[in-house]
């Protein structure tokens, strides 16, 4: 559990590098305790990748990591790993390749279009491969991202009350950049399709918690970021 920790490194420094590193490195501890192969030889996709600190991570453990984003923003010492440029809610995915590991790290609530993002992905992921999906649903504490918790006073008018109490706009933009997503509706978009299964599922920063994404409603509120594995339904 590091949300205790997490939540010390935010307010005293806000979403430093040392925030996401923390990030990174709880999530490849659970990928290791759930049974993921992370060693020389696996292929890894960090998609929407930012500085790509999520992929270098995976670098230390020695798989190959390929990053891709809308632009490139990648630290300097992550340059020679490969790049590919993709607007996820556009692209077609196979120009991108197959992999045993994709990342999608608190990206799938900037996505417009999150359903053709899991109708693209079964051509990103290797026959056993694995998606690791974490993001930071609407009802969390900080659904809002960059003016919650007011965004518990609704997405408009949460983000103008912010506008006149802080005396600028946030950076996030309900419906233009950050999207209303739950628990619940993710669940069944994945269910509903048929290619597609959850192998995972777990309360991210704390797992230990993760028997709460099994109540509808309160799940959507105490689960402060889902993570989702998900690969691949083998043939009956």
């Amino acid at each position: 559990m590091i949300i205790h920790k997490l939540l010390y490194r935010y307010f005293k420094y806000h979403d430093d590098e040392v925030f996401y590193l923390m990030q990174a490195q709880d999530s490849v501890r659970w990928l290791d305790q759930v049974g993921v192969a992370l060693k020389p030889g696996v292929e890894v996709l960090d998609l929407g990748c930012g500085h790509g600190i999520f992929g270098g991570e995976f670098i230390k453990k020695g798989c190959t990591v390929t990053f891709a984003d809308d632009s490139s923003y990648i630290r300097p010492e992550f340059q020679s790993s490969r790049f590919l440029t993709i607007n996820l809610d556009q692209d077609d995915y196979s120009k991108l390749g197959q992999y045993d590991l994709v990342i999608l790290s608190n990206v799938f609530e900037h996505l417009a279009r999150p359903e053709r993002f899991l109708d693209e992905l079964p051509k990103l992921l290797k026959p056993n491969g694995r998606l690791y999906l974490s993001w930071t649903n609407w009802f969390s504490p900080f659904g809002g991202h960059d003016f919650a918790p007011l965004h518990y006073l609704g997405p408009r008018f949460g983000r103008w009350l912010h506008f006149k109490l802080k005396g600028k706009w946030s950076d996030h933009v309900p419906y233009a950049g950050l999207y209303i997503t739950h628990i619940g509706r993710t669940l069944r978009m994945i269910r509903a399709r048929p290619n597609l299964k959850i192998y995972r599922r777990a309360t991210r920063y704390y797992t230990e918690l993760s028997f709460l994404l099994a109540f509808p409603i309160i799940r959507e509120f105490l689960a402060w970021n889902c993570v989702l594995l998900i690969g691949k339904k083998k043939p009956a």
